[in-house]
């Protein structure tokens, strides 16, 4: 017996209809994106390693998927090797190349190397599957789809302001409630320097961003385990523990940070961002909290994350300023900032509160029922005519009972069907049926194609 076929788990089949869903999220941020002047871009699902690896931090390369060699990927392998059973040293020998873990990186490459085209700063938007070796979960997924917006090539805060205007205008369009997160790694980066642990920022910052996962207690354990002595993270408490209205928690946190430079321009820098936007009328709130921290190396200034107010889900949109990170690939000083929409994660929400509109789910309009070779004969320039003024149209393959015609038509939730008989085709006319209502009657071919676009 054939064993029943399956799939990966952490990835999923869509059906026509979650694709409906998917598309109108799709289009909906594509169209606030090209609003803003972005253009769209792809790049390869696969990323030489070398690309990848030390860009996330060491969690972030434990979850890349590595790809084996082709042909006899052993021949290079040393027995010794083998038995020395040290796995990240044979991944290394194994793998080249492997699936890119987000679109930033990735980007960063392509602006490297396509640098003599592009015009700066340079807006793209993209929305391709990305694949993380994560455990799979509610709301987290082995491969899923991320829709980013980047802009390169500019250090103006500008760009920062119009990006929380995108996930602003982006949720009202969906009508998701959301609370838009906003910090500074420098303000982290002078926490750091403040308590004199300034070799250990991304300890810190990794720590702190689990702060809404694993709490309080568990945050300052994890701190201890990385170095961190009593006193350092006693100092650190007031300072996770920030509350009151956006312009006091800075006015706090510069207290704090007066004798670190770095610390006062995020400050500034967070400062500028709030200031602006609330001359913007957003829709949605904008939150200075300190506990953000998005453990990924690359951030070096403002960090983002977006979470729904209505639905018990993880982040859906996150990003941040990224100054650093085309210096990898050779070209210094190219600053970037950017915001990446969790597509699944959105979907999943929209599912949740139901608020597809409903002429986003797009399925057929018309069904022509087919009885049989002269009747489909007469149909066919009537199908033709149907689709050239825009109505999505079919006419059934073949010439069944009609109870199975108006069955398919019913479970398609096709709205109007066509019968054309004898009587029809004598007329010149057609019998056009309202699948919602149940009433029918005879048409001339313009009078469908109206009722049917009506």
């Amino acid at each position: 017996m054939a064993q029943k076929p399956s799939i990966p788990k952490g990835t999923r089949d869509f059906s026509p209809l979650e694709m409906s869903k998917r598309n109108y999220i799709f289009d909906t941020i594509r169209e606030v994106y090209s609003l803003y002047g972005f253009q769209q871009i792809e790049t390869p699902a696969m990323e030489n390693l070398q690309t990848l690896m030390g860009k996330y931090g060491e969690e972030g390369d434990k979850l890349l998927f590595k790809i084996l060699n082709s042909g006899d990927y052993l021949s290079k392998v040393r027995d010794e090797e083998l038995t020395e059973r040290n796995t990240l040293r044979l991944a290394s020998r194994l793998c080249e190349k492997g699936l890119r873990y987000d679109l930033t990186v990735p980007f960063a490459r392509y602006v490297v190397m396509h640098r003599d085209q592009l015009q700066l700063p340079f807006k793209r938007y993209q929305v391709q599957p990305v694949w993380r070796a994560d455990r799979p979960q509610k709301g987290r997924y082995r491969e899923f789809y991320q829709f980013d917006g980047d802009v390169v090539g500019s250090d103006s805060l500008l760009n920062e302001v119009e990006l929380m205007q995108i996930v602003d205008m982006v949720f009202s369009r969906f009508g998701v409630r959301v609370l838009i997160k906003i910090n500074n790694r420098k303000i982290l980066t002078g926490i750091a320097e403040v308590i004199g642990a300034a070799d250990k920022i991304v300890d810190i910052t990794v720590a702190i961003d689990k702060l809404d996962k694993i709490g309080l207690d568990n945050v300052n354990s994890e701190l201890k385990e990385n170095g961190l002595t009593d006193e350092q993270i006693e100092k650190l408490q007031p300072i996770i523990s920030l509350d009151g209205t956006n312009e006091e928690k800075l006015d706090t946190i510069a207290t704090v940070l007066s004798q670190s430079e770095i610390g006062m321009k995020g400050i500034e820098e967070t400062r500028f961002i709030l200031d602006t936007l609330r001359s913007s009328s957003l829709s949605n709130e904008i939150q200075f909290d300190l506990t953000l921290a998005r453990g990924l190396n690359y951030y070096t200034g403002a960090i983002f994350e977006v979470k729904a107010l209505d639905v018990e889900i993880g982040s859906i949109t996150g990003g941040g300023r990224y100054d650093n990170l085309t210096g990898i690939f050779g070209m210094p000083g190219m600053s970037g900032v950017g915001i990446s929409f969790g597509v699944d994660r959105i979907f999943d929400v929209l599912n949740t509160l139901d608020l597809y509109p409903k002429d986003s789910v797009t399925g057929t309009q018309l069904l022509f029922i087919n009885f049989g070779k002269k009747e489909t004969d007469y149909c066919l320039p009537f199908v033709a005519q149907a689709r050239k003024a825009g109505i999505r149209t079919e006419i059934y393959p073949d010439a069944v009972k009609m109870k199975k015609q108006m069955t398919y038509a019913n479970v398609k939730q096709i709205p109007f069907v066509v019968l054309a008989g004898e009587n029809e085709m004598l007329a010149g006319k057609l019998t056009l049926k309202n699948m919602t209502t149940g009433e029918q009657g005879l048409v001339s071919p313009e009078e469908l194609i109206q009722a049917v676009l009506d």
